[in-house]
Protein backbone atom coordinates (compact mmCIF):
# COMPACT_ATOMS: atom_id res chain seq x y z
CA UNK A 1 0.00 0.00 0.00
CA UNK A 2 1.35 3.40 -1.00
CA UNK A 3 1.31 5.88 1.91
CA UNK A 4 -0.50 9.16 1.35
CA UNK A 5 1.84 12.17 1.22
CA UNK A 6 -0.05 15.17 2.58
CA UNK A 7 1.10 18.74 1.83
CA UNK A 8 2.00 19.16 5.51
CA UNK A 9 4.33 16.15 5.44
CA UNK A 10 5.84 17.33 2.16
CA UNK A 11 6.49 20.84 3.52
CA UNK A 12 8.05 19.34 6.64
CA UNK A 13 10.46 17.09 4.74
CA UNK A 14 11.32 19.31 1.75
CA UNK A 15 13.71 22.27 1.63
CA UNK A 16 13.87 24.18 -1.66
CA UNK A 17 16.37 26.97 -2.23
CA UNK A 18 17.49 29.04 -5.20
CA UNK A 19 20.89 30.57 -5.86
CA UNK A 20 21.11 33.53 -8.26
CA UNK A 21 17.44 33.18 -9.19
CA UNK A 22 14.01 33.78 -7.73
CA UNK A 23 12.02 30.60 -7.22
CA UNK A 24 8.66 30.93 -8.92
CA UNK A 25 5.56 29.12 -7.74
CA UNK A 26 5.76 26.97 -10.87
CA UNK A 27 9.27 25.75 -10.05
CA UNK A 28 8.33 25.10 -6.41
CA UNK A 29 5.21 23.15 -7.44
CA UNK A 30 7.25 21.12 -9.95
CA UNK A 31 9.82 20.21 -7.29
CA UNK A 32 7.07 19.30 -4.78
CA UNK A 33 5.35 17.07 -7.34
CA UNK A 34 8.56 15.22 -8.21
CA UNK A 35 9.83 14.85 -4.63
CA UNK A 36 6.44 13.48 -3.49
CA UNK A 37 7.14 10.47 -5.71
CA UNK A 38 10.45 9.87 -3.92
CA UNK A 39 8.74 10.04 -0.53
CA UNK A 40 6.17 7.46 -1.65
CA UNK A 41 8.94 5.01 -2.59
CA UNK A 42 10.91 5.25 0.64
CA UNK A 43 9.24 5.89 4.00
CA UNK A 44 12.47 6.36 5.97
CA UNK A 45 13.50 9.61 4.29
CA UNK A 46 14.18 12.26 6.94
CA UNK A 47 14.57 15.29 4.66
CA UNK A 48 15.10 16.20 1.01
CA UNK A 49 17.09 19.31 0.09
CA UNK A 50 16.87 20.69 -3.45
CA UNK A 51 18.99 23.65 -4.57
CA UNK A 52 18.50 25.22 -7.99
CA UNK A 53 21.33 27.43 -9.18
CA UNK A 54 21.56 29.71 -12.20
CA UNK A 55 24.94 30.30 -13.87
CA UNK A 56 25.52 33.09 -16.35
CA UNK A 57 27.37 31.93 -19.42
CA UNK A 58 28.94 33.85 -22.26
CA UNK A 59 26.11 32.91 -24.58
CA UNK A 60 22.68 34.49 -24.31
CA UNK A 61 21.28 31.65 -22.23
CA UNK A 62 22.38 30.63 -18.78
CA UNK A 63 22.88 27.20 -17.28
CA UNK A 64 20.68 25.76 -14.52
CA UNK A 65 22.11 23.31 -12.00
CA UNK A 66 19.84 21.30 -9.70
CA UNK A 67 21.47 19.67 -6.68
CA UNK A 68 19.70 17.32 -4.31
CA UNK A 69 20.44 15.57 -1.05
CA UNK A 70 18.29 12.90 0.57
CA UNK A 71 18.90 12.60 4.29
CA UNK A 72 18.18 9.03 5.31
CA UNK A 73 19.50 6.56 7.87
CA UNK A 74 23.06 5.77 6.90
CA UNK A 75 24.93 7.69 4.22
CA UNK A 76 23.01 10.47 2.48
CA UNK A 77 22.21 10.22 -1.21
CA UNK A 78 23.57 13.20 -3.15
CA UNK A 79 23.12 14.03 -6.84
CA UNK A 80 23.43 16.98 -9.18
CA UNK A 81 22.32 17.66 -12.75
CA UNK A 82 22.68 20.57 -15.18
CA UNK A 83 20.67 21.76 -18.14
CA UNK A 84 19.53 24.76 -20.17
CA UNK A 85 16.05 24.52 -18.61
CA UNK A 86 15.35 24.50 -14.86
CA UNK A 87 12.47 22.03 -15.21
CA UNK A 88 14.58 19.59 -17.23
CA UNK A 89 17.39 19.81 -14.67
CA UNK A 90 14.90 19.07 -11.86
CA UNK A 91 13.52 16.07 -13.77
CA UNK A 92 17.02 14.67 -14.30
CA UNK A 93 17.91 15.29 -10.64
CA UNK A 94 14.86 13.44 -9.30
CA UNK A 95 15.57 10.56 -11.70
CA UNK A 96 19.14 10.37 -10.39
CA UNK A 97 17.99 10.46 -6.74
CA UNK A 98 15.41 7.75 -7.46
CA UNK A 99 18.15 5.61 -9.02
CA UNK A 100 20.24 6.11 -5.86
CA UNK A 101 17.33 5.02 -3.65
CA UNK A 102 16.75 1.90 -5.77
CA UNK A 103 20.46 1.04 -5.68
CA UNK A 104 20.53 1.45 -1.92
CA UNK A 105 17.44 -0.74 -1.51
CA UNK A 106 18.86 -3.43 -3.80
CA UNK A 107 22.17 -3.46 -1.93
CA UNK A 108 20.44 -3.74 1.44
CA UNK A 109 18.24 -6.62 0.23
CA UNK A 110 21.17 -8.51 -1.30
CA UNK A 111 23.17 -8.28 1.95
CA UNK A 112 20.25 -9.40 4.09
CA UNK A 113 20.41 -12.99 5.20
CA UNK A 114 23.95 -13.66 3.99
CA UNK A 115 25.75 -14.37 7.22
CA UNK A 116 29.40 -15.31 7.21
CA UNK A 117 30.12 -18.97 7.99
CA UNK A 118 31.71 -19.62 11.38
CA UNK A 119 34.63 -22.02 11.62
CA UNK A 120 35.03 -23.86 14.91
CA UNK A 121 37.97 -26.01 15.96
CA UNK A 122 35.71 -28.76 17.30
CA UNK A 123 34.60 -31.74 15.21
CA UNK A 124 31.00 -30.73 14.55
CA UNK A 125 29.25 -32.15 11.48
CA UNK A 126 28.38 -29.44 8.96
CA UNK A 127 24.89 -29.28 7.54
CA UNK A 128 24.49 -27.99 3.99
Amino acid sequence: MIPEITPEILDEKLIISGIHLDLTDGIKDHVREKVAKLLRHEQHIVRVRVTIEYHETKSRHGQFTAKGQIEIQGPDIVAGESGDDAYAAIDKLVSELDRGLRKRSTNRMSKRGKGAPIELDANIPKID
